[in-house]
């Protein structure tokens, strides 16, 4: 006769079986709680970069902002709840906060097609007081109404330090010209970078303590002193050496605008700045290779605004 297995045999096999399936069931938990915190990290990704880590006081300072959309569906940014749907966190080299100047910055809702990035390009100068000297870390966020979350991108450093003043020079505003106050002093400034020098303009209002632009005008060779000279308008003509025999002209106006910009080759002759009887100031010598003249804008540039039309080779 066989011999059946007794109560206690049954549940001591069964005890093990149930607590695999515990265990198991557990298991299962924490991957799904898991893989939906990974799904709500990855709905937006946030990236921002600055070209370089050293900048001048009141130069601009350009983020290039990245945002991808990753929640496989289209995407409308827009400010909700009293909360911008975009912004930046800036902290000094003591850890301060700095705070934005104006504190209403709204922006344009924005839409992402699933599986897009969107890039875009946003001067802090004007946005945040980041001209004193020292180190700045910066993080963009950007709030998603639609899941009440905030995404960040990684923390972003850069140094705010001062160039080589060279050549200065104080000038009245001419009657006529719409600029504000009574003086403007233009400054060119030279900045050594790992392997190269770039050569500054700096225009300002001192009795105001106002900066109207501070900007590079493009690689300069450090032996060569450049040429500046103040025309009948008052504005600013500089002539500097750029690379071998190459010469690069730029003409600056009261408020900082970059109303010309072209380059000379130097043949049998050097390019040099030369002011004619009525007051003019013309380039005489070489050959033009590229001119670019420029528009001068209409209104009074934002404060380090970056004119247009700048060198590209200001790295």
């Amino acid at each position: 006769m066989t011999k059946q297995p007794s109560q206690n045999g049954r549940q001591f096999f069964m005890l093990p079986i149930a607590l695999f399936y515990r265990v198991i069931k557990y298991i299962l938990l924490v991957v799904c709680v898991f893989l939906f915190a990974v799904t709500g990290e990855a709905q937006i990704q946030v990236d921002l970069k600055f070209k370089r880590l050293q900048y001048i006081a009141y130069e601009p300072v350009v983020a290039t902002l990245a945002i991808t959309n990753l929640a496989g569906r289209d995407v409308d940014l827009h400010d909700a709840d009293g909360q911008s749907w975009f912004g930046f966190e800036v902290t000094g080299s003591e850890g301060q906060p700095i705070p934005p100047i104006a504190t209403d910055n709204a922006q344009p809702p924005l839409k992402i097609e699933a599986g897009q990035k969107v890039t875009q390009r946003i001067n802090l100068t004007p946005l945040y007081p980041v001209h004193d000297f020292g180190t700045y870390h910066v993080r963009a966020h950007i709030y998603f109404a639609d899941l009440e979350k905030f995404f960040y991108s990684g923390t972003r450093v850069f140094e705010v330090t001062d160039a080589r003043p060279i050549w200065q020079q104080t000038v009245g505003i001419p009657d006529g010209v719409a600029a504000p106050g009574n003086a403007r002093t233009y400054a060119l400034l030279t900045n050594r970078f790992p392997d190269h020098t770039s050569l500054y303009v700096r225009v300002q209002d001192r009795d105001s303590g106002t900066v109207y632009a501070t900007y590079s005008l493009g690689r300069t060779i450090a032996f060569e002193e450049p040429q500046a000279e103040i025309d009948r308008a008052n504005q600013l003509h500089v002539l500097h050496c750029a690379a071998p025999r190459a010469w690069s002209y730029s003409r600056i106006g009261l408020n900082g605008e970059l109303l010309a910009h072209s380059s000379f080759m130097e043949t049998k002759t050097r390019p040099r700045l030369v002011h004619a009887a009525n007051g003019d100031v013309a380039v005489r010598g070489g050959v033009i290779e590229a001119p670019a003249a420029q528009t001068a804008r209409g209104t009074t540039p934002k404060l380090s605004d970056r004119p247009p039309g700048l060198p590209k080779d200001d790295r």
